[in-house]
């Protein structure tokens, strides 16, 4: 009630809405192929980094790409990721553009994976990384 002694409705509406919703039993799985797309965007999006992938991934996905098949197998090349429970170990293999410090560019890459896979309710224990070339100039592509 308020000082003209009627009652107050909207605080009694308030006090009735604020149940407490009933959480269900079940679990959660996230694939690994979800950890490695979050990895590979996280990865990309890291100022030095040109490339993702070993050799002959980035072989296949030149002649993909000059096939028009350019988007096939992006979203996951370079990156492995194994999920247990709720941690992951991620292994990425960077091309790194030239005159950029291995190091730096490496330590930002892991800071950036771990940020954006923890955002997804996982813990990562290991971001493992390979160098695997230098892009001089442009963006890498092996010759074919």
């Amino acid at each position: 009630m308020d000082e003209s002694g009627e009652r107050d409705v909207s605080d009694e509406a308030t006090r009735e809405l604020t149940t407490v919703p009933s959480v269900a039993g079940g679990s959660t799985q996230v694939s690994d192929e979800v950890v490695e797309k979050i990895a590979v965007a996280a990865a990309r999006a890291v100022p030095g980094v040109a490339e993702l992938g070993g050799d002959v991934a980035r072989f296949f996905n030149s002649v993909l790409d000059r096939v028009g098949l350019d988007q096939v197998g992006d979203a996951r090349r370079g990156c492995s990721a194994h999920v247990t429970g709720d941690a992951a170990v991620v292994n990425l293999v960077l091309v790194i553009q030239a005159g950029q410090p291995v190091p730096e560019i490496t330590g930002q890459v892991r800071a950036r994976v771990t940020e954006a896979v923890e955002a997804y309710g996982l813990r990562v224990d290991e971001v493992n990384i390979r160098v695997d070339d230098v892009a001089m100039g442009g963006p890498a592509t092996p010759a074919v």
